[in-house]
């Protein structure tokens, strides 16, 4: 349950949440455009299910990103420590 209260935290500390929202943006943008962009230049209506998981998704993969990188460094300082 230690690691649950981990990753709870770190995906709401330092930023996570801002970089995320970013990385949401930009990418869910992207793709997006890239899924439905011929509907958008036609005129026709947007899958609004799809252009909301989109964003929703980038979002969750960005703040996985950093979680999993801030407990794999924190694992590593651990070992390292315990080394000494």
């Amino acid at each position: 349950m230690d690691v649950m209260r981990q990753v709870g935290r770190y995906a709401k500390s330092d930023g996570v949440p801002r970089r995320s929202m970013i990385v949401a943006l930009v990418v869910g943008t992207i793709v997006n455009l890239v899924n439905q962009g011929d509907a958008m230049v036609a005129g026709h209506a947007l899958n609004v299910t799809k252009l909301l998981a989109t964003y929703i998704v980038s979002y969750f993969v960005g703040t996985y990103g950093a979680v999993s990188y801030r407990l794999h460094t924190n694992r590593q300082a651990r070992t390292s420590l315990l080394a000494r």
